[in-house]
């Protein structure tokens, strides 16, 4: 009995040691590392023609529409801006994909596609219909991209 104990206990430790190797590997293989750069070098990089909405010195914004879906691309200045903006955004629900100072607001599906290309981080706010007046909030339910008006 005294030899299976070391044996046993030597057993648990390989499997916890086996275990644990990749539970914590928090980078997903098939993500690349975050992209950077202006709007225009990361619409580049997700093959969009950017529709350049504002251009403002806080902020840049384009809407593309490629072969992943329509979206949003928002480049900041900083990234005070960039989190204020987030804050503001998750006010309204939606998806976003976040990287150093740029954002894409859009279907969570279009999100999580060009995560693939961008890297970057993913964060989802619930949706939120603001106002009980009747009119469902929103103004009519129109097409609402997820990201506040700024500019």
């Amino acid at each position: 009995m005294r030899t299976e104990r070391p044996r046993l206990a030597l057993v648990v430790l390989a499997l916890a040691l086996l275990s644990g190797c990749g539970a914590n590997d928090d980078e997903d293989p098939k993500v690349p590392k975050t992209a950077t750069g202006s709007l225009e070098q990361l619409a580049e990089q997700v093959t969009c023609d950017p529709n350049v909405q504002t251009d403002a010195q806080e902020l840049r914004q384009a809407n593309c529409e490629t072969g992943d879906g329509r979206y949003v691309l928002t480049t900041f200045a900083t990234d005070r801006g960039l989190r204020e903006w987030i804050n503001e955004a998750n006010d309204y629900g939606g998806s976003y994909l976040v990287g150093r100072k740029w954002v894409v607001s859009g279907d969570a599906k279009v999100v999580a596609t060009l995560r693939g290309k961008l890297g970057g981080t993913v964060e989802t706010a619930p949706e939120h219909h603001v106002g009980t007046d009747g009119g469902g909030g929103d103004g009519g339910g129109g097409d609402h991209s997820g990201h506040p008006e700024k500019g």
